[in-house]
């Protein structure tokens, strides 16, 4: 197991013992939660820098002054950011078997190598595959991961909606929101990206999009760039719904909003918002 694994191993223990109630260390366990997080992102940098995706990267800089808010208001005890991490643990709690029993990720993977590859056939497009997760055409291959399968998004959209109370109708309702289009969105994200790679339909600047291997930057632009604008949208999406099923879901976005902008205000030495927020 190498460092990056180590780190999302520690943040989902440490998340997973900040829901045992009324234990005196929990804010200490969603410290080092989110301080592995961190960790993580910054770790898979070479990663994603061989990749060319600059997405990620963005992220793992901004991440730092989240941080910094986030873990002083946790050893303050602040309601809003235990909240939040309430919200992390959940999404862990979901994801973690997926990530830590191979069988189950595995057969994760391979439903959606066979649900795309479905697809692709269905629209006149059939492929082989080179292994139980590869699909080839055209002399290129795609590899199916547990990225591409759309559990982290599903765990991080079912993890917001637990963030408040709700009612069983509230909660059935989010989880037909988020499960099944995120699910099925996905699968034809994967149909879009393994068409336009093994089609070559972008093959442009190179000098931006390429890595030195054949045909990345079609990849590149279908996979990093499209996909990846395509899902933050559609993420946008599913929150507002989400917010529209359960109302108390805004009034805590907007409170977590203000701490996060007061504190980054009296960071840089801005003028913070009037102390109505809590």
């Amino acid at each position: 197991m190498v460092m990056k694994e180590y780190l999302v191993l520690i943040s989902c223990i440490a998340f997973l013992a900040f829901l045992i109630p009324n234990t005196r260390f929990r804010k200490y366990f969603a410290v080092v939660g989110w301080v592995s997080i961190v960790g993580f992102l910054f770790a898979e940098l070479p990663y994603y820098f061989s990749i060319n995706n600059f997405m990620y990267p963005t992220i793992a800089l901004l991440s730092l002054p989240f941080l910094y808010v986030t873990l002083r208001a946790l050893l303050r005890e602040d309601s809003r950011v235990f909240q939040l991490s309430t919200i992390a643990a959940v999404a862990f709690l979901i994801y973690a078997p997926f990530a830590y029993v191979v069988p189950l990720g595995d057969w994760l993977i391979a439903t959606v190598v066979g649900q795309t590859s479905w697809m692709l056939s269905s629209v006149g497009y059939p492929v082989s595959h080179v292994t139980w997760n590869i699909i080839s055409r055209n002399g290129f291959q795609t590899e199916i991961i547990l990225a591409c399968t759309g559990i982290q998004s599903i765990a991080i959209m079912l993890g917001v909606a637990a963030g408040v109370k709700t009612t069983l109708r509230q909660k059935v309702l989010a989880f037909l929101l988020v499960f099944p289009t995120i699910y099925v969105l996905n699968i034809l994200r994967n149909v879009f990206v393994v068409t336009a790679y093994t089609q070559q339909w972008f093959p442009y600047l190179p000098e931006i999009a390429g890595n030195g291997e054949l045909g990345y930057e079609s990849f590149f632009w279908a996979h990093n760039v499209l996909c990846e604008l395509g899902a933050l949208i559609l993420l946008i999406a599913i929150a507002y719904g989400l917010f529209m099923i359960i109302p108390g879901l805004g009034a805590f976005a907007d409170d977590l909003f203000r701490l996060y902008r007061n504190d980054l205000a009296d960071l840089v030495g801005w003028k913070r918002e009037s102390s109505s927020a809590r």
